[in-house]
């Protein structure tokens, strides 16, 4: 029998740190970095931008919200964000380009629930106490 590979493990070791990006207080892993890694661990990855009756995109009350779903090795798991300003404040009327960056932002964090870049987003469910 032969071993699987852990692909979890394999994207979790890559080192991001070099296509880090900084804005503002934030740093973000660069999305085009994050798919080339992830298509080289796996060819056949690939995602989805889930639709709301046929948009990218849900309204609510309380804001948007984008959702994207990658698949790695046959494992699908979706991250759901919030279309969110430069200073991660909601965007109470989104222009298409704000839910593009949202939904860039939403695959990044996707790709990292398998692993690739994960380390970057310790932390970011703590309260800001300022």
């Amino acid at each position: 029998m032969s071993e699987r590979i852990n692909t979890f493990r394999t994207l979790f070791g890559l080192d991001v740190a070099k296509y880090v990006e900084k804005k503002g207080q934030f740093s973000y892993l660069s999305w085009p970095f994050a798919v080339a890694q992830l298509r080289l661990a796996d060819p056949s990855a690939s995602w989805e931008v889930r639709r709301f009756d046929g948009l990218p995109y849900l309204a609510t009350d309380l804001g948007y919200f984008v959702e994207v779903a990658v698949t790695v090795n046959g494992v699908t798991l979706s991250q759901i964000h919030p279309v969110l300003d430069a200073r991660n404040r909601p965007i109470l009327a989104p222009t298409p380009f704000d839910i593009n960056t949202s939904i860039q932002r939403c695959l990044v964090k996707a790709i990292a629930l398998h692993g690739l870049g994960l380390s970057i987003y310790a932390g970011e469910d703590l309260p800001d106490l300022n």
